[in-house]
């Protein structure tokens, strides 16, 4: 970088970034990928979805990570966020149910709630 244009290039690249993040109005799906996670097999059911979502090329889903979402002993854990619904927990989660709950829930709106953290605590 050797002049204030290319600063405010990269700067400007970031700004973008940060509000295609913050104004994502599509599906959120979040897979929780702290330590217990990835010790539960979080890694295999990230993949699974990512593959899944590019392969029926969902444009509206967004598949990301975040850190411990704080119930390590139902890991892996996927939630999903749907604009104005309420936020699916789904729990002891496998790369084949998340193929099952992209096609179920995201692609046709059908929660599968067996795998959801309601149906596994009772």
């Amino acid at each position: 970088m050797k002049t204030i244009e290319e600063l405010n290039k990269i700067r400007e690249d970031a700004l973008g970034k940060m509000n295609l993040r913050k104004e994502s109005q599509g599906i959120r799906v979040v897979v929780g990928m702290a330590t217990c996670g990835i010790s539960a097999g979080a890694r295999p059911v990230l993949t699974a979805l990512l593959e899944e979502v590019n392969k029926r090329k969902l444009e509206h889903v967004t598949v990301s990570q975040t850190g411990c979402i704080g119930l390590c002993r139902l890991e892996p854990i996927v939630e999903v966020y749907e604009p104005g619904k309420e936020k699916v927990t789904y729990v002891d989660m496998t790369a084949t149910k998340a193929r099952r709950v992209v096609l179920e829930h995201i692609v046709n709106g059908n929660v599968v709630n067996e795998y959801t953290i309601g149906a596994y605590q009772k």
